[in-house]
């Protein structure tokens, strides 16, 4: 059974699956504590808000209400929708064992799974699903980035507001392994697309050969 927020159907709007019409499935629960974050409502794991499915499904605000919802359940939910990729985000989604639920969702219903984590927290999943790591670094909850998880990415998508968060990444990848196959791809993600942000985000990647990942679904105005 998984904490489930709220499931729907959208475009993803970052780094590389952008312009991908999406199944999101979100998480209740997170311990991380970023002062940026956009879904705090996401954060409590309380049982007395703990709702039946329907409720959950018919959420009209953003609020800490959730579902405790099965496999079985959650599968079926996601084949009432076109969209062919599934996106598991939050709250942190990888402090919940994820491995049962992506390996249904890509061997038994041909999917494809991308989660998008911290980094703060072990990655259980199915071998082929897409991690997106997007890590914070030095949060109030006291929660660390884990060099393993960096290695795991698929990508990795950095929140940037300053250039110390810059420096923060740029220390973290002289810790990953190196690798003989493939670079992890690097996105620079503009907090709020605050104008100072995005032009430093824009310098640092030109200067590094990394990407930039500008929230798409914000400007064709869909969730």
């Amino acid at each position: 059974m998984l904490p489930i927020s709220e499931i729907f159907e959208t475009i993803q709007g970052e780094a590389t699956w952008t312009g991908t019409p999406s199944v999101f499935i979100r998480l209740q629960g997170c311990d991380v504590g970023c002062s940026f974050c956009d879904t705090k409502y996401t954060w409590p794991v309380n049982p007395e808000r703990e709702v039946a499915l329907s409720a959950m499904l018919s959420k009209l605000d953003d609020d800490d209400k959730y579902s405790l919802v099965g496999i079985d359940t959650l599968v079926a939910m996601v084949k009432r929708y076109h969209a062919k990729h599934v996106v598991i985000t939050g709250g942190e989604p990888c402090t919940h064992d994820l491995l049962p639920l992506t390996t249904r969702l890509i061997e038994q219903e041909g999917r494809s799974v991308q989660i998008e984590t911290s980094g703060t927290a072990e990655i259980r999943c199915h071998h082929r699903t897409w991690v997106t790591v997007s890590p914070k670094f030095h949060m109030p909850g006291g929660k660390e980035v884990q060099i393993e998880m960096l290695n795991r990415a698929d990508e990795i998508k950095m929140p940037v507001g300053r250039p110390s968060d810059i420096a923060q990444l740029t220390t973290a990848l002289g810790q990953l392994k190196q690798r003989t196959s493939r670079e992890i791809p690097i996105w620079l993600q503009p907090l709020s697309m605050n104008k100072k942000a995005t032009e430093l985000c824009i310098a640092i990647a030109t200067a590094n050969n990394w990407k930039l990942s500008i929230q798409t679904h914000r400007f064709i105005g869909v969730r």
